[in-house]
């Protein structure tokens, strides 16, 4: 397995119909090839995605000491140096 770099990261506490209308967004941006992430005005990256991609869909349960907590992941991956893939980073 290879070294891993975050391009982007962001976590924040919304309401469930935001998280949806954020998705619907994402969804959108997905269908058309290119998705642009940015928090504030510092930190942006733009992808590329290929037609084709890998998605991967997992439900998880956590049971604690004190709480139990459930997870909905979704990851799209592709192989970088595929015909359709250039990402741009920029920062600040």
């Amino acid at each position: 397995m290879g070294k891993e770099t975050v391009l982007f990261k962001t976590e924040e506490k919304m309401s469930r119909k935001a998280v949806a209308n954020l998705m619907r967004q994402v969804a959108d941006k997905l269908d058309n090839g290119k998705v642009r992430l940015q928090k504030g005005k510092q930190e942006t990256v733009t992808l590329k995605i290929p037609d084709q991609v890998e998605l991967e869909i997992k439900a998880e349960k956590e049971v604690g000491k004190r709480k139990t907590k459930k997870k909905l992941e979704i990851e799209i991956e592709w192989n970088v140096g595929d015909k359709q893939d250039k990402d741009v980073f920029t920062l600040g």
